[in-house]
């Protein structure tokens, strides 16, 4: 028997039912976010009041503040780093730290990527998900994370490290930066490499005198977008590709 005209796609009933848990919680909006430096474009949900979300975190001891919800130019950025130059993640495992709405995690699946994406919020690990599934067709694998206090779960299969690990925007406070070393020291292998993508923030310049001091070199490109939001038409983007000496 001939299906419905309007029967889904396995990949449409995913992503529908993906949908349908978020709006379950908050409101959310479509957005077309264009990656710098090509003609590839992404549909990126998100949730549509942001001012709704940090009401509810205000209460959270941890302070984890709802970062994931925004479009970031450094997780923009990130995702152009990867577009250019595929093989940085093709057929690795890839740990992403802080997922956001899923650009990043998209175009690195997209690049064949064997990604594990990691957020501290479900609905950032379901929007990654989705985000993923329109772009390319899959899911990578998530994992709900709290990085200052991760998991064991998270070197499951890889106790010396992953070859590759991508963070965009996860250094806003200087109470991050040592935190964030000594983690990385753990989940990047000894011959691995950190993609480490920053708007220029004060934190991020100490955490890369730091990371120089303590045995990490680095190399650095800048983007300039354009970027989804107008506000951030001056940002530069840096994105930094660090290894141990």
């Amino acid at each position: 028997m001939a299906s419905s005209g309007n029967a889904q796609t396995p990949i449409e009933a995913r992503i529908a039912d993906h949908l349908d848990h978020l709006r379950a919680s908050i409101d959310l909006r479509d957005e077309r976010v264009t990656i710098p430096g090509s003609d590839v474009s992404l549909l990126v949900t998100r949730p549509a009041d942001t001012d709704a979300l940090l009401d509810r975190a205000a209460s959270d001891p941890e302070q984890n503040l709802p970062y994931w919800a925004e479009l970031w130019p450094s997780g923009i950025a990130l995702a152009a780093a990867i577009l250019a130059d595929p093989n940085m993640v093709r057929g690795k495992p890839v740990l992403e730290l802080g997922s956001g709405v899923g650009i990043t995690a998209a175009i690195a699946l997209a690049a064949g990527a064997d990604l594990l994406a990691t957020d501290y919020a479900p609905e950032s690990l379901l929007l990654t998900r989705i985000t993923a599934l329109r772009h390319c067709g899959l899911e990578p694998r998530t994992m709900q994370l709290n990085w200052r206090q991760p998991s064991d779960d998270l070197l499951a299969g890889f106790p010396d490290g992953y070859p590759v690990v991508l963070a965009a925007d996860v250094l806003y406070e200087r109470r991050d930066i040592q935190p964030l070393l000594n983690l990385f020291d753990r989940i990047v292998a000894p011959d691995g490499v950190l993609w480490l993508a920053e708007p220029g923030r004060p934190p991020a310049s100490i955490f890369l005198e730091t990371a120089s001091r303590q045995g990490w070199s680095f190399a650095s490109s800048t983007w300039t977008g354009p970027w989804p939001d107008p506000g951030d038409a001056d940002v530069v983007a840096r994105v930094h590709q660090l290894r141990r000496r």
